[in-house]
């Protein structure tokens, strides 16, 4: 048990290395709420790959030609390694990788938003690509410098795959746009669709967002959720002339006496409909991840056996 004073001296390292714009590692001490924090975050950031990974492997078998059916496949692998990458990165905080799992298939943990829309047209790997992958890297690029090492080297990695999951999306849907007048419908249909939901990744505006003061302080995030939302639309304007889509925001302008974009009022009570469960494909989502955790129940018990098997025979022969 320490004493407060060495408690007081442990704050102020911890402290003076945020103030240094230096990382935390996990064998540093580190307050138990900064802990907590890294926890909720990186295991719910696992939990959106991870569920992430069923609206677009949906479409693997059905995909227009077999390079589209490579790259999906490819794309969702992607993903299924950023969650391991990012479940590896909570577990140097004391979590287990089988209490984040339980905590998901029981519902009691979150995930984003995002993931609880359908996905009927083959326009929706493209809207996907470009607009949340896109609107996923504007969010985790900042994550690279976030305070805590092993969450910040994740991400370097995570955010290059991303880029190269933005410009399929981006790619699927300029040749949509290029192609027949249905394509075209079908593929500014899905825009329509995804576009809001794709701004409601950032979170709630800054004055609503419980945590973000504190994480920002920690230096876990760089940037409020509404700098964030006003950069990604920012990219988006540019790239949407290039496919010739439009944004489904009549009031989207630039204000240059304010140097920002103005826009209509995000619809955040359909945001927290989606966010406590009750969004379109809620109940299907998590009905999936639990049925794909209980069919490879057998895979862990057999790895579990072999690898108690082999510590004997080690032991055995030391």
């Amino acid at each position: 048990m320490t004493s407060p004073t060495e408690d007081t001296r442990a704050q102020e390292r911890f402290d003076a290395l945020i103030a240094a714009d230096s990382r935390i590692e996990p064998r540093d001490w580190m307050p138990d709420a900064y802990r907590r924090t890294l926890v909720r975050q990186i295991s719910q950031h696992g939990h959106s790959e991870i569920i992430g990974m069923q609206p677009e492997g949906n479409w693997i078998t059905r995909a227009p030609s077999l390079k589209r059916k490579a790259i999906l496949m490819a794309k969702v692998q992607d993903e299924a390694g950023h969650g391991l990458y990012l479940y590896s990165a909570a577990q140097t905080l004391g979590i287990t990788r089988e209490e984040m799992t339980q905590q998901l298939i029981e519902g009691r943990a979150k995930y984003s938003s995002i993931f609880n829309y359908p996905t009927p047209s083959w326009a929706d790997m493209g809207a996907i690509g470009w607009l949340v992958d896109g609107a996923a890297i504007c969010n985790q690029v900042p994550l690279c410098r976030a305070s805590y090492g092993p969450y910040a080297r994740a991400m370097v990695r995570i955010c290059k795959e991303e880029s190269f999951h933005q410009r399929q999306g981006f790619e699927i849907l300029l040749t949509l746009m290029r192609g027949t007048r249905a394509q075209q419908a079908m593929a500014q249909e899905s825009v329509d669709r995804w576009y809001w939901p794709s701004l409601m990744m950032f979170g709630p505006p800054d004055e609503h967002s419980p945590n973000s003061a504190q994480s920002t302080a920690w230096k876990i995030k760089r940037f409020s959720n509404d700098e964030l939302r006003q950069r990604f639309v920012g990219m988006l304007v540019p790239q949407a002339a290039a496919l010739g889509v439009t944004l489904p925001d009549p009031e989207l302008r630039w204000n240059e006496a304010e140097g920002r974009w103005d826009m209509s009022e995000i619809d955040w009570t359909e945001f927290r409909e989606v966010l406590a469960g009750r969004g379109p494909m809620n109940a299907e989502r998590l009905r999936a991840r639990r049925a794909a955790h209980e069919d490879g129940a057998w895979v862990r018990e057999a790895a579990a056996a072999y690898a108690q098997k082999r510590s004997a025979a080690e032991a055995v022969a030391a």
